[in-house]
């Protein structure tokens, strides 16, 4: 069991950033060794992934943040952390961190929502026009 914890959402004029944060903390060492995401969803629509590191470092990104947003992680800390530049209003979104085993980072964003068994609470993300 892996509890994810959000922080760092809120509101913003088109073109700003935000940066935002995961904690994660669970039982024994084996979480330590996930690959770790950041996912999205609007009402109505499908959660879609955003970004996911994996063990090695490597960061696989979707095409409509490439450029924009950068996701690092802390191993120490288990924190995964989402920068987010050049903002625009179609950003706006309930994000969530999560986590799970993965084989890579590309290989875990193209499962989508099936990549992973542990999800934060998620943090909204509003980008004004």
């Amino acid at each position: 069991q892996v509890d994810l914890t959000e922080s760092g959402g809120g509101s913003v004029q088109a073109g700003g950033s935000l940066r935002l944060s995961c904690a994660a903390e669970g039982a024994g060492d084996n979480y330590r060794r996930y690959c770790m995401g950041w996912f999205r969803q609007v009402p109505g629509k499908e959660r879609e992934g955003v970004a996911i590191i994996d063990t090695d470092g490597a960061v696989s990104y979707a095409d409509s943040v490439k450029g924009r947003f950068t996701i690092s992680k802390d191993s120490a800390k288990i924190t995964l952390t989402l920068q987010m530049n050049s903002l625009k209003p179609e950003d706006t979104a309930m994000y969530y961190c999560a986590a799970d085993w993965c084989f890579n980072a590309q290989s875990g964003l193209l499962q989508g929502v099936d990549f992973a068994r542990y999800w934060g609470q998620g943090t909204q993300v509003t980008v004004s026009s």
